[in-house]
């Protein structure tokens, strides 16, 4: 034991128990006897995450919180799977294949071939599955990677089919022509939540545009945009029926324009500014009418282009349309319409007859957002970068009447982190609409942390949810099971690979694309024809919202054991999933069996750059997961982690210095508590005696602060459990860290002499170790699910004093039933649940006394600058209405630990009937509850409460009511109550609580006994001082000598008046004037320190014989290589030196310790 390191390094320590847990299997072995036990299965989902970039803090944040919850539930009776999932398909692995080869078009994935682009992609799909196994593995978190999923597989792929061909037998299925967002560099619709993923601040373009009307062409209407690229494609303006229009006459340039008169400030900004007074209009414009939108509906106006004047539907061009989604809040009141590029225009347009459902739209813009050739001025430019250009030729065409930028909020591709635009493309959806409400409902059945997130964005996005576009015009993913003939009127959905062989008479082993697209299944409608499988593949959100089915291939495998454990008791990931996995899940769960997916979730928030921004790996703005893990151990990042606001869905500005934190204020105590305890055993063994737990005599204690400590951890073994089954994981760390002060700085600290046996009763002191034993093993497995490395490195040490330790030879370490000792590791163990005959609320309140009496005394020497060495004669304590308890436990048993902990001589407390004689109570007013009660009689009210004497306040207290003007004030709720110390001067002292029901007072009268105690007690920290610097045990005996100046002996003083306190400290011996020691003595340490001003040499030595004076040369030269330990009291002692025979006595001719021989001889007055 005494081979425990003074600091340890944490990280190594992680490695040597990681490298443990991989040589004994003990992750599975968990699992082994969790199934033996037929333990209940706690389903977990474990979103898959894309393996083709490293894990950063997201993943390390979101693993840790999934593998605390999960240990924990493993250690409270369940059986756990936690099986790694990778998601395998979709944009993210077409966007680097696409980088990586240089395509820019799907034309050149096809002339490549479908089935060598997905093999490339296949390629990288895991690639870092290595990385992330030996990151998350050096993490502490539990997942199996051996039985993995990927998304990519045929099973996975198979049960996606089948949750699809339930949608489409249901009639949630259906094909439609949609504006959606579209990523341009992906060339692929996304679906509503994906558009919200990742928007940004963008300055774009805004341009005001007129429009001649056609019966009036010297008027124009104003349309403004922030998307000149599609003023091509404009076909239609929108107007708001009620909103009130004005003609106007534009008196700069001559001309006559039709806007909302709300609106009237986009052409003349000083509009809207504190300086515009109206009859600034008459120098601006002046207006010609005044009409409702209403009366502008079906007018006609000359197009910008002629781009599309020719097109079979034109008649129904160019004209204005109303609907109440144009506002003025923005623009000039009329919306341009451009119905491919925008959701409402399309809407609009379609409403009043400007399109056709499944008709053709003006599109000029390809698959990858060029223009085509039908924009001739701007072919093969991307839309985005054609708006100076289209701007030039507004200008050319007079028709551009204003030009500014706006800065605003844009989407971006969450993939790409190219803009999105808006675009019209055929898609399969999933008609979410109609089940909404059902959506809505089964929310409500599930709890999530925070709560927040589930009734504010979560419910708020179902509530407003709209169909699914779930298909993409890609090719690395799971192609939608829908074949076809040319004109869709034959449409069959396939949902298993059994289906497909029946239909089609082809069997086939993978189902991508290059696969699948060649079957072909004969028509029953029409006899010698073939049905075709459509292009699309599945959004990959699809997939992952499978994942509970297809994970388990379900319903072709595992049919009662997924039925059996859905919904899944926990799920968690961050506050982005809200829109994203949390959503599909909902989704699938809903329309597949009308239930929530899963029960509980924690949602977490981002983790950012300690300025606040996204973390990124081009600025280098944080530190590498990796290094931190090396630095400080992954326990210390964990516990970080889930003690932030982060794990409550807020965001956490990464410091490393936090992680520093950890290990200082959380591991450090907690490992120097348990060294001293295992060092302290040791000691306890040496004297020949055998440690052994035993919980009875735990149990059995009567030291007042043995049984504070063992309530406190049973009070934390009941909160833990409590937040955890809440899964507040944020709640723990807070806690445990004040529990370890109060293991470190209270308990040990109080009873570090007890336990090291110094205050010379041995059976207290066993009691005290088992005490500490009991406390640490709790601690260690309860907090086995956040820290798990830390928790087994002292679970290894800890086990070996258990009586069934000697079970765990032959394999039964790794067997059942699990217990303290015999298992071979502290995560076989169940947690140990709290013992309500041990939370004994007295012993707390009585030990939160003690500790507010000491600090508050501590408080108060600081005032004076009274060293905690020096000792003070008296400590006075004031409580306000104490429990009878608290009073004979600060007076009994705890009173001798008070005035340790001061250094203090006495302690008084006062009783209620002398209270007055020390204090003052005075009662302020509440004025905020009693300020509406009394109005203007508050201040008389505030007055007389003020006023009142300590007699009339403690009466006031008594009765619990003041009746005053005419009015009765609550006296416990309605005013504070404060007590002060009224003895203030020379001799006292006092600090008083925040609240002021609790005042303690040092009598501060230093006289010289005073002093001399105070120099005794520094002279006694510089001994054990030199002691800790020599690496001393507590066993190893030494003498002490001190040197100072002869001509004012302090310290002789000091030690002479305080004999007895040096005697108790170092078990009988007592420092000596260094005069005294022997010649021979061997020093062992010597330093020179300050003492009340004066240079004190300070030495320890070896215990050494002395010798009577006088005694002959040859005799002191036999005794002087004699060891102490070799004579006992009163022996002869008989030796020839150079012939002659001598013979000596102990006791007369020579002494044990220089002590003996000052205090036989009378030497020293003070020892005798």
């Amino acid at each position: 034991m005494s081979f425990l390191a003074p600091a340890l390094d944490f990280a190594k320590a992680e490695e040597e128990v990681c490298d443990k847990w991989a040589k004994e299997d003990t992750f599975k072995t968990q699992n082994k006897l969790s199934e033996e036990r037929g333990d209940e299965e706690y389903t977990f989902y474990d979103g898959p995450p894309f393996a083709t970039g490293l894990p950063h803090y997201g993943h390390i944040l979101a693993g840790t919180i999934k593998d605390v919850v999960t240990r924990y539930a493993a250690m409270t009776g369940k059986y756990v799977e936690r099986r790694a999932g990778w998601d395998c398909h979709g944009l993210p692995v077409e966007y680097e294949i696409d980088q990586m080869l240089n395509i820019t078009h799907r034309d050149q994935v096809l002339e490549m071939g479908i089935d060598k682009y997905n093999e490339t992609c296949r390629g990288i799909v895991t690639r870092y599955t290595k990385e992330w196994e030996s990151t998350v593995t050096r993490l502490g978190r539990w997942i199996d990677f051996e039985n993995d999923y990927k998304t990519m597989d045929p099973t996975f792929m198979e049960s996606v089919w089948w949750v699809f061909k339930q949608l489409f037998d249901k009639g949630l299925v259906y094909q439609g022509y949609k504006v959606m967002p579209f990523s341009t560099a992906c060339g692929t619709p996304l679906s509503n939540f994906e558009a919200g993923l990742n928007y940004k601040d963008v300055r774009d373009p805004a341009v005001v545009v007129h429009f001649p009307l056609v019966d009036e062409p010297d008027v124009s209407f104003l349309a403004w945009t922030t998307t000149p690229w599609t003023l091509p494609s404009n076909i239609a303006l929108c107007v708001h029926e009620k909103l009130e229009y004005v003609k106007f006459l534009d008196k700069k340039s001559g001309n006559k324009y039709i806007m909302s008169k709300t609106r009237m400030c986009q052409l003349y900004p000083k509009m809207g500014t504190k300086k515009w007074k109206p009859k600034m209009a008459e120098e601006l414009f002046e207006i010609l009418a005044t009409f409702p939108g209403k009366d502008l509906v079906g007018k006609k106006y000359q197009p910008i282009f002629d781009y599309f004047t020719k097109d079979e539907n034109a008649k129904e061009y160019f004209r204005v349309l109303s609907d109440n989604y144009v506002t003025d809040d923005a623009g000039t009141g009329i919306v341009h319409q451009a119905p491919a590029f925008g959701e409402d225009d399309y809407r609009v347009c379609l409403a009043h007859g400007v399109i056709q459902k499944g008709g053709d739209l003006p599109c000029p813009v390809d698959g990858n957002g060029m223009f085509t050739e039908q924009v001739p001025e701007v072919k093969g430019i991307h839309v985005k970068k054609a708006d100076e250009t289209l701007i030039g030729l507004l200008k050319e065409n007079k028709r551009l009447v204003q030009k500014d930028n706006l800065d605003h909020s844009y989407p971006f591709c969450w993939r790409s982190d190219t803009p999105l635009i808006y675009k019209a493309v055929p898609s399969w959806f999933i008609k979410v609409e109609e089940i909404k409400d059902r959506l809505v409902e089964n929310n409500k059945k599930t709890y999530w942390v925070p709560n927040a997130v589930k009734e504010g964005r979560f419910h708020n996005w179902l509530v407003d949810a709209r169909d699914w576009a779930v298909s993409r015009n890609r090719f690395w993913g799971t192609p939608i099971p829908i074949w076809a003939n040319e004109d869709m009127s034959e449409v069959i959905c396939i949902g298993s690979i059994e289906e497909l062989a029946e239909l089609s008479g082809v069997t086939v082993e993978d189902l991508h694309r290059e696969v699948v697209d060649k079957v072909e299944i004969p028509s029953k409608k029409t006899p010698g024809t073939v049905l075709r499988r459509v292009d699309e593949v599945f959004d990959c959100w699809f997939e992952s919202g499978s994942m509970p089915y297809a994970q388990k291939h379900y319903p072709f495998e595992n049919k009662e054991k997924f039925e059996k454990g859905f919904p899944a008791n926990f799920i968690a990931e961050g506050l982005d999933q809200t829109r994203g996995w949390f959503y599909t899940l909902m989704v699938l769960a809903t329309a597949l069996f009308d239930k929530p997916a899963f029960q509980n979730l924690i949602v977490n928030g981002l983790v950012q750059a300690a300025d606040g921004k996204k973390m990124s790996k081009r600025l280098k703005n944080y530190p590498d997961p990796v290094l931190v893990i090396n630095k400080y151990g992954a326990d210390a990042l964990r516990m970080y982690l889930i003690n932030s606001p982060v794990v409550r869905a807020e965001s956490l500005k990464f410091k490393e210095e936090g992680v520093l934190g950890v290990v200082k204020e959380v591991f450090l105590p907690w490992y120097n508590a348990f060294r001293f305890m295992m060092q302290n055993v040791e000691r306890f063994e040496s004297t020949g005696r055998k440690f052994v737990p035993d919980l009875a005599k735990v149990c059995a204690t009567t030291n007042p602060t043995d049984i504070w400590i063992s309530a406190a951890t049973q009070k934390l073994i009941k909160f833990v459990h409590e937040e955890m089954q809440a899964y507040r994981l944020y709640t723990v760390m807070p806690e445990l860290v004040r529990f370890i002060v109060q293991l470190t700085n209270w308990y040990v600290r109080l009873n570090r002499d007890r336990l090291k046996g110094a205050e010379g009763d041995d059976a207290d002191a066993e009691t005290g170790l088992q005490v500490l034993y009991d406390v640490l093993l709790n601690m260690t497995t309860v907090m086995a699910p956040f820290t798990p490395f830390i928790t087994e490195f002292f679970y290894q040490h800890l086990r070996k004093m258990q009586p069934s330790y000697s079970e765990a030879a032959n394999g039964g370490g790794s067997s059942n039933p699990v217990k303290p000792g015999k298992s071979d590791s502290v995560h076989f163990l169940g947690l140990p649940s709290y013992d309500p005959s041990r939370l004994n609320q007295d012993a707390v309140e009585a030990m939160e006394t003690l500790q507010t009496i000491v600090e508050l005394g501590r408080n108060v020497r600081e005032k004076r600058l009274i060293n905690l060495k020096t000792p003070v004669k008296n400590v006075v304590v004031v409580l306000r209405n104490p429990s009878e308890n608290v009073i004979k436990a600060v007076t009994g048993p705890l009173k001798s630990y008070i005035l340790s902990e001061l250094n203090a001589w006495d302690l008084t407390i006062i009783p209620k009937e002398e209270e007055h004689e020390w204090v003052t109570l005075s009662l302020t007013p509440d004025f905020k509850l009693l300020g509406k009660k009394f109005g203007k009689k508050m201040k008389a009210v505030a007055a007389a409460i003020k006023s009142m004497s300590h007699a009339e306040a403690v009466a006031a207290l008594e009765k619990g009511s003041i009746e005053i003007e005419g009015g009765t004030v609550d006296a416990l709720a309605e005013v504070v109550s404060k007590l002060s110390f009224s003895r203030e001067g020379e001799q006292w002292e006092s600090s008083s609580t925040h609240e002021g029901d609790f005042v303690v007072a040092v009598d501060c009268t230093q006289d010289e006994a005073i002093l001399a105690a105070g120099r005794a007690r520094e002279l006694i920290n510089a001994i054990q001082q030199l002691r800790k610097n020599a690496g001393l045990d507590l066993k190893d005996k030494v003498e002490a000598f001190f040197e100072e100046n002869e001509t004012d002996p302090l310290i002789e003083a000091a030690v002479s008046t305080n004999v007895e306190v040096f005697k108790n400290k170092f078990k009988g011996s007592v420092p000596l004037p260094k005069r005294f020691a022997p010649s021979w003595s061997v020093v062992i340490g010597t330093e020179t320190v300050e003492i009340s001003g004066s240079k004190v040499t300070v030495t320890i030595c070896r215990p050494a014989i002395a010798v009577k004076d006088g005694l002959s040369e040859e005799a002191e030269t036999f005794l002087s290589t004699t060891f102490p330990s070799s004579v006992s009291e009163g022996q002869e002692l008989s030796f020839v030196v150079d012939g002659k025979n001598m013979t000596v006595k102990e006791g007369s001719d020579f002494w044990l310790s220089t002590a003996s021989k000052l205090g036989s001889t009378g030497a020293v007055t003070w020892l005798a």
